[in-house]
């Protein structure tokens, strides 16, 4: 099912977080032990969208990837969300 995003007033990222660029790989942050029954992609898109710009974003069963332009970016969101308890557990 996908959505306007001019109708929800959001502009949409791409799912995509796996790119064969071996330059984009250090832009990427993994973030584990997420609780994927409540935390959903614009959850997640909130609260790294702070760090720069998010180009992918993909949630899976108890982790998620977010895909920055940069790898300073990534660097940043790893350092200010590391073991932040988001839905009662920490990342």
């Amino acid at each position: 099912k996908t959505r306007d995003p001019i109708m929800t007033g959001k502009t949409q990222t791409s799912n995509v977080t796996n790119k064969n660029d071996p330059k984009s790989i250090n832009s990427r942050v993994f973030i584990g032990n997420l609780n994927t029954a409540i935390v959903k992609k614009g959850d997640i898109e909130a609260i790294f969208a702070k760090y720069g710009k998010i180009v992918g974003c993909s949630v899976h069963k108890g982790y998620a990837f977010v895909q920055y332009m940069s790898e300073r970016h990534a660097r940043a969101a790893v350092a200010g969300e590391n073991a932040r308890i988001i839905a009662g557990q920490p990342l």
